[in-house]
């Protein structure tokens, strides 16, 4: 059974509000039933988002247009650090 009613955060705005949104609380699961910050199949635990800090698009580090042979940039945030829009630029091929 996968668990259920675990709360991530507070409400939807607490995610994104202030600095770098809120501190994630508990697993968080892949659609399948993973959990992605201890499955092995998730080796970079990113949440991808193309946002700034604050929540705005960022522009150009949203992966839009991107192509697998090219060389582009997007926002994501490491799962583990427990901030949803805190983040650094990956490579968009990153899995």
């Amino acid at each position: 059974l996968f668990p259920q009613g675990q709360l991530l955060a507070k409400s939807w705005s607490s995610l994104f509000g202030g600095q770098s949104g809120a501190a994630l609380r508990g697993p968080i699961y892949s659609f399948n039933g993973r959990n992605v910050l201890r499955d092995p199949l998730w080796p970079h635990q990113l949440a991808w988002h193309g946002s700034t800090l604050r929540g705005g698009h960022a522009r150009r580090w949203d992966c839009q247009g991107w192509r697998s042979s090219g060389t582009a940039q997007g926002m994501a945030a490491a799962l583990g650090e427990g901030r949803l829009l805190a983040g650094r630029r990956h490579n968009c091929s990153t899995p």
